[in-house]
């Protein structure tokens, strides 16, 4: 029983040591501003672009996209860990819609993730 416990014990320290959890994702994020990686620099937002952006990723494993208050897309989501292009160091990633992110910045007002490959933009939303 006291191996059990001990067992029990590390498991749960492990597990709650998770930075970003699908829990912690859940929620409509509201696109603010697109910054391009080093090799395509550019700034893109709702206004210079013409339109807004918003992601709602559910409980279930779906992320449903809408531009201008309009469903585009329903499509799965997922995150684990797995190495950043940029720096070979492990991140917690984001995959959906056909790309990965390296999810730099999850909090309870800010989501920023940046593409896990050559160009490195940068997307950044709020809730």
């Amino acid at each position: 029983m006291k191996h059990f416990f001990i067992s029990f014990t590390v498991f749960f320290l492990f597990a709650s040591f998770n930075t970003a959890d699908s829990s912690s994702i859940i929620n409509t994020w509201t696109w603010e501003k697109s910054v391009g990686g080093s090799n395509n620099p550019y700034l893109a937002t709702p206004k210079t672009i013409g339109f807004t952006k918003k992601v709602i990723f559910t409980p279930n494993g779906r992320v449903i996209t809408y531009k201008n208050n309009v469903e585009i897309r329903n499509s799965a989501y997922q995150i684990e860990k797995g190495i950043g292009y940029t720096d070979q160091e492990e991140h917690d990633l984001l995959t959906f819609e056909g790309k990965t992110y390296v999810i730099e910045k999850l909090d309870n007002q800010n989501l920023t993730i940046v593409s896990n490959n050559q160009d490195g933009s940068r997307t950044i939303f709020k809730r």
